[in-house]
C-alpha cells in the first residue's frame, strides 16, 4: 500500500502518523509538508515591498519544514517501509494532492484540528480542502491515535457496498476487527391516511431492501479477519452514523464526489460525518 501523509507541527498531524500504522502496514510512505508563504512566496514581492529580514524568515521556515518531516520520519517503522520525504514551498493542499496523483497513492492520511464547518469555509483547512478535492481514499484523524477494534461501515446503496467490500478486501486492517455494517433508512415524512396501504407496502419494500443490502455486504466481508454484524436504523443518515459511531474506533463511509453547486445544495454525508464524529473517518472514493 502506498500512503501519503500530510505533516505539520500539530499534535493531530503526529497522531495521523501513529494512526496510519495502527490500521495498516504500508510498504511505501510519503511524508508531505508544504511551506506556505502566501504573497511572499516569490522573493521579488518581498524585495519590492522592502520586507526586512525576509531571507532569514524564508530560511527559518524551510528549515522548520525539514525538521518536522524528519521528526515524522522517525515515527515510521523502518522495517519493510520505504520512506519518501517531500518538503516544498507551496500550497500544502495542492502539494498533498499532487504527490498522491504523481505517486499513484492508495490512501491519503491527514490530521484535522477540529474547526467547525463555518470556520473551515471562512478560514480554510488543509484537511477540509484535501477531503473536498481528493479523488483518492482519505483518512481524517481527529484527536489522539487509537487502537482500532470496532469499525462502523456505513453504506447507502449497492455501489457504496461494492466500494467498501473492494477496499476492505484489497486492504485489510493490520489486526482483526469487528465490523458493523449499518444502513440508515430516512423517514419519508408523509402523513396521508388515504395513501396508507400504498405507503405501507412501499415501506416494507424499503425495509427488505435495506436488510438484504446489509446482509449481502456482511456476507462478502465475513472471514477470519473480520467479525461482521449488521444494523438497519430509521433516521437521518448523519444523525444515525453519529449515534452509532459513539462506541466505535473508526468509521468507514463513501463519497459520491459531488462538486461545486451540487455539493452546496445537496450536501455531503461523508463531509458532515467528519465533523460530527470524534473517531477517525475513512472516506472511500
Amino acid at each position: 500500500m502506498r500512503v501519503i501523509i500530510g505533516v505539520d507541527w500539530s499534535d493531530q498531524s503526529f497522531a495521523a502518523i501513529t494512526q496510519t500504522f495502527q490500521l495498516y502496514h504500508p510498504s511505501d510512505v510519503t511524508l508531505v509538508h508544504g511551506i506556505e508563504f502566501g504573497i511572499l512566496e516569490h522573493p521579488f514581492v518581498a524585495q519590492a515591498g522592502n520586507v526586512q529580514g525576509y531571507d532569514d524568515f524564508r530560511h527559518a521556515m524551510v528549515d522548520s519544514g525539514r525538521q518536522v518531516v524528519e521528526r515524522a520520519a522517525a515515527m515510521v517503522p523502518a522495517e519493510g517501509t520505504s520512506i519518501r520525504k517531500v518538503t516544498e514551498i507551496g500550497n500544502p493542499t495542492q502539494l498533498i494532492l499532487d504527490s498522491a496523483s504523481n505517486l499513484a497513492a492508495d490512501l491519503i492520511v491527514i490530521g484535522a484540528r477540529g474547526r467547525s464547518r463555518l470556520s473551515e469555509v471562512v478560514l480554510g483547512s488543509v484537511s477540509h480542502r484535501v477531503l473536498l478535492h481528493s479523488s483518492r481514499p482519505t483518512l481524517i484523524v481527529r484527536g489522539a491515535a487509537r487502537t482500532v477494534q470496532r469499525v462502523l461501515v456505513a453504506i447507502e446503496d449497492r455501489d457504496d457496498a461494492d466500494r467498501v467490500v473492494r477496499w476492505l478486501t484489497q486492504h485489510p486492517f493490520a489486526a482483526p476487527v469487528e465490523l458493523c455494517v449499518v444502513h440508515a433508512v430516512a423517514p419519508i415524512g408523509i402523513n396521508e391516511p388515504y395513501a396508507a396501504p400504498e405507503i405501507n407496502a412501499w415501506w416494507e419494500d424499503v425495509q427488505r431492501y435495506a436488510e438484504e443490502l446489509v446482509q449481502s455486504t456482511a456476507g462478502k466481508l465475513a472471514n477470519s479477519h473480520y467479525k461482521v454484524s449488521t444494523k438497519v436504523v430509521q433516521g437521518n443518515p448523519v444523525a444515525v452514523i453519529e449515534q452509532e459511531a459513539k462506541d466505535m474506533d473508526l468509521v468507514v463511509v463513501t463519497s459520491h464526489g459531488r462538486k461545486g453547486i451540487s455539493r452546496f445544495l445537496l450536501g455531503s454525508v461523508s463531509h458532515a460525518i467528519v465533523h460530527h464524529v470524534t473517531c477517525p473517518v475513512l472516506v472511500l472514493r
